[in-house]
């Protein structure tokens, strides 16, 4: 069998090690654009088998933060491009998150103050930051359907740009109670018609995002990100039935042959088996899944060389390690002591808690 530190092949694309660094959100783009600063962050951390880069989104309608990274427009492209030459220059693989946050957004943050859009039209309770501070999220409007084919051509766009600016794939965010998990789940979506209702329907709009997609930049070059059992931001209630909707998903999603499939086990940032009265069987989805599979959530070194080992999972992405271990890859491999996280510096800032954790040399 396999080990974490063993090369690998997803979909087209050549990874060095199982070791993967997930997307991280740290708030240090300026006018939507990544600087000097992430150059450097993601050069030092080039010997994860495969980077996700920080959620950045699609077109000006899917910030939801302050001081997020965007790859809609061709200055967003060329400052990306000084990022993957780094990554590759230095041996690695990158992949950008594509992200649209939906109703998780402020007026302050949108063009011309306009609402943030959805699944539907009710608030959500989660916060998110602005100039002035953490502040409750804004009321969204409900997409019509006539608006949907726009927004799948906001993802594909993105996509390109993605491509053009020298990423090695893309991995469209469908977690986190984000946008495409918002038409996902009923505890949601209210709506009628094609998009709302049943099962099928409400994974209509990933699926037809992932087929564009992926027919703009090839299935190999494509992957998902999914989190069936998170509130993340306390932004929702679970599915009614989030067992039946994420088997039918990956269902669904396996047809395409995609480079990976994320999945986010448990609680986002919190217990990867939480003390739930539904509990979720991720076993029946991988059993549905004929491609690599990646895990994530809280793993220690011997979770993830267990998880390996046994097959359970392809890939183990680690969050807060890579951000205090530049060469996590190294400790992890010599079960060397890690670095302690900053967790006062995880959002915003300059170098300090970003750029200057120190590596075992």
């Amino acid at each position: 069998m396999p080990t974490l530190f063993d090369s690998v092949q997803i979909g087209d694309i050549a990874l060095a090690n199982r070791i993967v660094m997930a997307p991280l959100t740290r708030n240090r783009a300026t006018d939507g654009l990544p600087g000097p600063l992430t150059v450097e962050y993601y050069r030092q951390r080039a010997s994860a088998g495969l980077i996700i880069s920080e959620a950045s989104q699609i077109s000006p309608m899917a910030q939801g933060y302050l001081d997020t990274p965007g790859i809609h427009s061709p200055e967003q492209v060329a400052a990306w491009r000084t990022v993957t030459d780094a990554v590759h220059a230095a041996g690695g693989r990158i992949v950008i998150q594509l992200w649209h946050v939906g109703r998780i957004s402020h007026v302050s943050l949108l063009p011309g103050g306009a609402s943030p859009v959805s699944s539907t039209n009710r608030q959500s309770p989660a916060m998110t930051f602005t100039r002035e501070g953490f502040v409750p999220v804004s009321a969204p409007r409900a997409l019509r359907d006539d608006e949907l084919p726009g927004l799948i051509t906001d993802y594909v766009t993105a996509a390109q740009n993605a491509i053009d600016a020298g990423f090695d794939g893309v991995e469209i965010h469908a977690a986190n109670t984000y946008l495409l998990e918002q038409f996902l789940r009923d505890s949601i979506n209210d709506r009628s018609g094609p998009y709302g209702g049943s099962i099928a329907n409400r994974t209509r709009l990933l699926v037809e995002v992932v087929e564009a997609v992926t027919q703009k930049v090839g299935a190999g070059r494509t992957a998902i990100r999914i989190s069936p059992m998170t509130t993340f931001g306390n932004t929702a209630a679970l599915d009614s039935d989030p067992q039946a909707l994420y088997n039918h998903v990956v269902e669904q999603l396996a047809r395409f042959k995609l480079a990976y499939l994320h999945v986010i086990e448990g609680e986002t940032g919190g217990p990867r088996l939480p003390d739930v009265a539904v509990p979720f069987d991720y076993a029946a989805l991988r059993s549905r899944w004929p491609g690599a599979w990646m895990i994530n959530n809280g793993y220690s070194l011997a979770d993830a060389l267990a998880a390996v080992d046994s097959g359970a999972a392809d890939l183990v992405a680690f969050g807060r390690y890579f951000i205090a271990n530049p060469d996590l890859v190294r400790r992890l491999r010599e079960d060397a002591p890690l670095n302690a996280l900053r967790a006062d510096k995880l959002y915003g800032g300059a170098a300090e808690g970003y750029t200057d954790y120190p590596t075992l040399d």
